[in-house]
């Protein structure tokens, strides 16, 4: 069983986003975010449409430099490639049309680490294979990805960033369209990699899903409204309608008393 590298402890939290603004098009879409997590722990990032959630995983990665603030992961500036970071995007970021096996579409995930045209080594392949055993595909490694579903389509993503070996995993809605039973596959996965040392970060529309699973909730709409413990934002409406832009009569408010 794979473990991700240790990260520098006395550096603090292992991802930790400090008054991080994100301008895209000349418009702030991010505006003084700032929250941690820590190694051990699954984070979900809740709002509504167009808050900025894949824009800040996205600057987590590196991918966008932010207008002012930082990211920092186990204790170092964010670089793309270079920096222990999983990422899962949405099922429609990846061409699952490409003509490649499961096997290779989860060695992709190692490019940015290797370089694209170093062969894989026995190495990088045992970690591809430990991917596949986390996300149960073992036995479709071979299959073509255009011929496989889309829950398996999924766990494939998860073990392409699986594969890296990552100290903190970024999920973008990793449980959309998904049935039930690869839900709850996944879930387990999460909590597990948590508590294996990963820093776990997703965002997801699953309300009571991340009530019950997460470890903290952080509320975000441009900034973050509010980060706690699901028990404690479940038990204050204000900061869901604040984050929401809903009122006291909204069926979300519902679902927190329900939860």
């Amino acid at each position: 069983m794979s473990t991700p590298e240790e990260p520098n402890v006395s550096a603090g939290p292992v991802l930790a986003v400090r008054d991080v603004s994100v301008a895209l098009g000349g418009r702030l879409v991010l505006t003084n975010v700032d929250f941690n997590v820590d190694r051990g722990e699954l984070v979900g990032l809740i709002g509504p449409n167009g808050a900025g959630k894949t824009t800040l995983l996205r600057t987590v990665l590196g991918l966008l430099t932010p207008a002012s603030g930082q990211v920092r992961v186990a204790g170092k500036a964010s670089k793309p490639g270079r920096t222990p970071i999983g990422y899962v995007p949405q099922r429609h970021e990846f061409a699952f049309d490409f003509p490649i096996s499961v096997a290779n579409a989860v060695a992709t995930g190692l490019t940015g680490k290797l370089g694209l045209f170093r062969r894989l080594d026995a190495a990088a392949w045992d970690s591809v294979a430990d991917a596949l055993d986390r996300v149960r595909m073992t036995e479709l490694a071979d299959r073509p990805i255009g011929q496989i579903s889309g829950g398996q389509r999924q766990r494939v993503l998860v073990a392409r960033a699986l594969a890296l070996q990552p100290t903190v995993l970024l999920l973008d809605e990793p449980f959309t369209g998904l049935d039930m039973p690869t839900q709850e596959l996944l879930s387990a996965l999460f909590a597990e990699l948590a508590s294996e040392g990963r820093a776990v970060l997703l965002t997801t529309h699953d309300i009571p899903s991340a009530l019950y699973t997460c470890d903290r909730i952080a509320l975000l709409n441009r900034s973050v409204i509010a980060a706690d413990t699901p028990a404690r934002l479940a038990a204050d409406p204000a900061l869901w309608m604040a984050a929401f832009g809903v009122g006291p009569d909204s069926a979300l408010l519902r679902i927190l008393k329900a939860v």
